[in-house]
């Protein structure tokens, strides 16, 4: 990283939303409002599950491309299962991204009535430990999003578990990204300028040098996060609700220095959703005309040219 232009977010203990929820409240508050993303420390994920979905991921990725492709399915909006690489673009971008990604969402019972806007997961059948870590890890990054929320709801004034109800059986999406090596004179970029779309995500694997977030003042600032940390940040629709008061800030994957040109990079985002039929309506009660998360998802995987 370049010295002078990392951003200053000092890591967060996540235990502090029990033992001291008003410190955790600032705090969070404090680096959100500055910059949109805040470094958690001490979240409670076992490191064996990070690793052993680590593992999975990447034997995964590792497979021929044919057989990847058997998990890619046309018309789902890439929301189960694999999206190839040279798909995503970002919003407004000409060029796609240097990646491939699974993604895996939320178990619904039968006869649930989500269903119908959220579909089942897909599972490799090659590799045996992919279902059991992946929906673990989803699991374990589901709670630790909910922790974070009880403390955002308290830095706006709210109670503690506003959030519990508009993200119960929320349309929440773990994603595993595949970065592979860099080879030739690819774009400046391995992932684009762009915003979440979702309420927060939660990002393991950031410590793989690459990650930015664009300041207030338009410079570009690296995100350093210790080994063992997640990076979390404000996406679109918890700006929305917010007023602004909560910015989802542009960020953005550049490609590694010439030393680290060869190795793949690897990262978890988990990004937590809403419920499909939540409305989004601004907390002050003006501004933009409400919608439900179901029809903002819609409209903005539309802009990303994932549907």
């Amino acid at each position: 990283m370049t010295p002078g232009t990392t951003a200053d977010i000092a890591p967060i203990p996540l235990s502090l939303v029990e033992t001291d929820p008003a410190a955790a409240a600032a705090a969070f508050g404090d680096a959100f409002g500055r910059t949109g993303f805040a470094v958690v420390s001490d979240h409670g994920i076992d490191a064996a599950l990070i690793d052993r979905a680590l593992a999975a991921t990447k034997a995964f990725f590792a497979l021929p491309e044919p057989v990847k492709r058997r998990y890619h399915i046309p018309g789902g909006g890439g929301q189960r299962g694999l999206t190839p690489f040279g798909i995503e673009t970002a919003k407004g971008a000409s060029a796609s991204d240097l990646k491939e990604f699974w993604h895996m969402g939320r178990d619904l019972p039968p006869g649930d009535p989500l269903r119908a806007t959220m579909p089942d997961n897909v599972w490799p059948s090659e590799v045996p430990d992919f279902h059991p870590a992946v929906a673990a890890l989803f699991a374990a990054l589901d709670t630790a999003g909910g922790r974070v929320l009880r403390a955002i709801a308290l830095h706006l004034g709210l109670a503690a578990d506003f959030f519990e109800g508009p993200t119960h059986d929320g349309n929440s999406i773990l994603r595993l990204l595949h970065y592979p090596p860099v080879t030739g004179t690819p774009a400046a970029v391995r992932a684009g300028a762009h915003e979440d779309i979702n309420v927060i995500t939660l990002l393991l694997g950031a410590d793989e040098a690459g990650l930015q977030l664009l300041d207030r003042t338009g410079v570009w600032r690296d995100i350093e996060a210790p080994a063992g940390t997640l990076v979390c940040n404000i996406g679109d629709m918890l700006d929305r609700l917010t007023g602004g008061a909560l910015p989802s800030t542009t960020h953005r994957v550049v490609n590694p220095a010439p030393e680290r040109a060869r190795v793949a990079r690897y990262s978890t985002p988990f990004f937590l959703h809403f419920r499909p039929d939540y409305l989004i309506e601004p907390l002050g009660g003006e501004g933009v005309e409400p919608i439900t998360a179901d029809a903002f998802l819609r409209q903005r995987l539309r802009e990303i040219g994932l549907i």
